[in-house]
């Protein structure tokens, strides 16, 4: 039986019911280091780290004394230990036998480092890819935010230009600066913050960070999306409406993320209202039983239906600007959130209606304690 356990590509490793090794295969030598001959009649535990080791022998305790399975006939991912101290992945199965020399488990193991490496590296490429798509969407609107913070700074600069103007006037006829000069400089004050409240929100949409969930109200995350969407469109006759159930729907989420999402989202609807005879843009937050709501409708002509299969597929875009990141982007953000984002395509004189849903704030947390535990 030993040879035949030899050939097989995973770690195997038999134990009696007081978890000394039985059987030690060749993969599990490669595995761990140890060679079967130093192993064989030793506690199981010499393979485990030692916060998993000090707990082994009374998980079996209490599945012999109760059945209640942990790892046997279930499996999941554990830690190993290497004879050099390295503590490494592994997929863990544990079966059971009853043989004529008693009880006997089976593990069946599988070093999954290579995997957690993929996974890892997909993750990190997902990132950039998230990160890629902020930084196109503000390329694009460059110019625009340009524009729009030009007239703040100009505004500052001739704020203060008249209150040296006033001020020398008043030197010059020894009088002391008068409260118009000091409305002038609040004007500028005010100016200045408005200039630097644009850069502040163009920086946290580009800037390269991990994700950071926290519990926001959704309409006021919405607000904020909204002004910042509104950046550059100058004295556009798109109408921009806003729909909400109530004043405060909170929802946990990373907040950049979702505005990014949602900025991607109005402003494909505003794209698409260019040449319509009615031209606006609705933005309504919605609070369900489970799911909170954010739908984006426009008045455009629709989605034709040859589009709608693509449409969330990476560098897929019927724009002439755009790499075709946006939805699929967005659609992977929100699934990660434990959401979804769909699309009621329109056409025969209605617009297209994307809708967001995300769990709401206490269904989040509790979506995200059951992953982190899995």
């Amino acid at each position: 039986m030993t040879s035949v356990l030899d050939t097989a590509v995973d770690g195997i490793i038999v134990m009696d019911d007081e978890m000394r090794i039985l059987v030690f295969n060749k993969a599990c030598e490669k595995l761990f280091g140890y060679s079967a001959v130093e192993v064989v009649g030793s506690n199981v535990a010499v393979i485990m780290p030692p916060e998993y080791a000090n707990h082994h022998d009374g998980y079996v305790e209490r599945y012999l004394e109760t059945g209640q399975e942990r790892i046997i006939g279930i499996g999941r991912e554990v830690l190993g230990m290497h004879r050099d101290g390295t503590i490494f992945p592994v997929e863990l199965s544990v079966g059971e036998a009853h043989t004529p020399e008693g009880r006997q488990f089976i593990g069946i193991m599988r070093d999954v480092r290579s995997r957690k490496e993929v996974e890892k590296r997909l993750k990190d490429l997902q990132s950039q890819l998230v990160h890629m798509a902020r930084i196109s969407a503000m390329d694009e609107m460059g110019a625009a935010i340009a524009h729009e913070l030009n007239q703040p700074l100009t505004a500052v600069m001739l704020y203060l230009q008249a209150v040296l103007r006033r001020r020398r006037n008043a030197a010059e006829r020894g009088e002391p600066l008068d409260d118009r000069a000091l409305e002038i400089i609040d004007k500028a004050v005010g100016e200045a913050e408005r200039a630097g409240a644009i850069i502040q929100r163009m920086r946290q949409m580009v800037e390269k960070r991990d994700p950071q969930r926290r519990a926001v109200n959704m309409v006021e995350l919405v607000d904020e999306t909204m002004q910042l969407t509104r950046l550059g469109q100058g004295d556009s006759d798109v109408e921009l409406r806003r729909e909400n159930d109530a004043d405060q729907i909170m929802i946990e989420v990373d907040p950049v993320q979702i505005q990014q999402v949602i900025v991607n989202l109005v402003r494909n609807a505003l794209e698409a209202v260019r040449g319509a005879e009615d031209r606006w843009v609705r933005v309504a937050v919605r609070s369900g039983e489970t799911r909170v709501l954010v739908e984006v409708a426009d008045s455009g002509h629709g989605i034709a239906d040859a589009q709608v299969d693509e449409l969330f597929k990476a560098f897929s875009t019927g724009r002439k600007s755009g790499v075709g990141l946006g939805l699929a982007i967005s659609r992977t953000i929100v699934q990660n959130h434990g959401g979804d984002l769909t699309v009621d395509p329109g056409g025969n004189g209605s617009g297209a209606r994307f809708l967001l849903s995300l769990p709401h704030a206490t269904q989040a947390a509790a979506s995200q304690t059951t992953a982190d535990q899995k």
